[in-house]
């Protein structure tokens, strides 16, 4: 199924928008979330200013936006790391000299249950999933808050809401804790010009397909979408552009009115009374 157009929201065009984890591992086709959202925000007419873990990854996504006429700078930052958050916060400061919208889009996924997964993965998933927001929130915060206007979107999931047939715990707990964190960081900055929300997505075919089956479906990667295909009351996943539609949606002033809220994408799952 063809994209449909991106939405133009015209007050974006000129914005900063700052994207945590614009790269993206595995079908060069494809687009992940991060990639997707900063293209959306590109063909809005937004300067992006994006990192990823991995350089080269985050270039590739650099090079298909220029491709279609995009502004957009990339550099890495591992941002589990507080000095490499306020590097990246400080040199996207000194490029453009504001950041309007900040979208934390890294996360990741490791298999297991309270009693079998390993401290180690524990403490590196809440780093990853949940220690990121805090910290670029720190870093950036501060500014909108001095510019009395700014825009966060967080990535959360539907595995914050419900159980979705696989044991992930740490990546179940620290979503719920984005959702949390943004609904009670949104009310301290209501009064300031500083909106925060949550985008939560479902199922979604992107280019993390392959290592998802790895993980929990023994390398079957046909066999993982069919069943996730058929897991979606739509009938189908979605996709990465489908994510970035609500976050661009989210950083317009058509949602000025919006702040503290949980926008779930996810095809009807959260809905069913049937198991994910």
């Amino acid at each position: 199924m063809a994209l449909p157009e991106p939405p133009i929201y015209p007050d974006l065009k000129g914005k900063v928008v700052l994207i945590t984890g614009v790269g993206q591992q595995g079908d060069p086709e494809m687009w992940g979330n991060g990639a997707a959202t900063a293209r959306v925000f590109a063909l809005n007419g937004c300067k992006i200013f994006g990192c990823d873990l991995n350089l080269e990854s985050a270039q590739r996504t650099q090079k298909k936006i220029q491709g279609e006429g995009g502004e957009i700078e990339v550099a890495t930052a591992d941002v589990t790391k507080k000095d490499q958050c306020k590097g990246l916060v400080d040199a996207c400061m000194e490029k453009h000299g504001r950041i309007d919208v900040l979208v934390n889009n890294v996360g990741m996924s490791q298999a297991g249950g309270p009693a079998d997964m390993s401290e180690e993965v524990w403490d590196a998933q809440m780093d990853v999933n949940l220690k990121s927001v805090y910290l670029m929130c720190h870093f950036t915060l501060p500014i909108m808050e001095q510019q009395k206007s700014g825009a966060v979107v967080n990535l959360g999931s539907i595995a914050a809401l419900r159980y979705i047939g696989k044991p992930q715990i740490a990546y179940n707990t620290t979503k719920a804790g984005i959702i949390q964190f943004t609904k009670a960081t949104a009310v301290m900055y209501a009064s300031k010009g500083v909106r925060l929300n949550t985008v939560v997505p479902g199922l979604m075919h992107t280019p993390l397909i392959g290592s998802l089956a790895e993980k929990y479906n023994n390398g079957d990667v046909e066999g993982l979408i069919k069943k996730r295909d058929s897991s979606v009351p739509m009938g189908k996943m979605g996709e990465s552009h489908d994510t970035a539609y609500c976050i661009v949606f989210l950083a317009s002033a058509c949602a000025r009115h919006v702040t503290g809220q949980k926008l779930v994408v996810d095809g009807g799952i959260v809905g069913n009374a049937a198991p994910g």
